[in-house]
């Protein structure tokens, strides 16, 4: 699991509904684009047979369009559509549940052209998610709201890869969209 907010989900998860034995498992790729994600979709999510798949992956599509912008083997748009959503056609009839989240990008400014470029990739993601009804998680949207009051810096150095807080907040975006029931403790 590590220190992410899938950790975080999951313990959270435990906590709150004992009863209904949920096991999360975290096959994520450090580095993945959805290149990557295809070529090992077959173990890591077909073999597995979850009732309930989530996926958030874009921004290593978008970053390396920027950081390795010399590399002929960069993901478009379009190639980025096709490939996700060929791998939820292949997946979407066996799930219980699909929830689909945005990529990223630690940025106020939209004129910033990898923030722009992120928020095209996550419009992707939203129509998917309507296309194959998909909870939608916006991940972007739940950093927009903290970044309103603090500095991108309070998160992360790279505006990519958050600290413990801005994994938290991925987690709480996430819970928040499935319905997650906090006061469930009190009851």
């Amino acid at each position: 699991m590590g220190e992410s907010y899938v950790a975080f989900i999951d313990a959270l998860l435990a906590a709150f509904y004992p009863e209904r034995g949920i096991t999360v498992l975290n096959t994520g790729g450090s580095g993945n684009r959805v290149t990557d994600l295809a070529a090992r979709w077959q173990t890591d999510v077909l073999d597995l047979t979850p009732d309930w798949l989530s996926i958030m992956i874009g921004i290593n599509d978008v970053w390396r369009q920027f950081d390795d912008y010399l590399n002929p083997d960069q993901v478009t748009i379009d190639q980025y559509e096709t490939v996700y959503r060929n791998l939820l056609e292949q997946t979407r009839k066996n799930l219980k549940g699909l929830v689909l989240m945005t990529p990223y990008y630690l940025e106020t400014s939209l004129s910033d052209p990898m923030r722009k470029r992120m928020d095209e990739y996550s419009a992707v993601v939203k129509k998917l998610a309507g296309e194959f009804n998909a909870v939608f998680v916006d991940v972007q949207s739940a950093f927009d709201k903290y970044l309103a009051h603090r500095p991108t810096q309070s998160l992360c150095g790279d505006r990519v890869h958050p600290n413990k807080s801005g994994h938290m907040i991925i987690a709480r975006s996430f819970l928040t969209s499935i319905g997650f029931d906090r006061k469930r403790a009190e009851k």
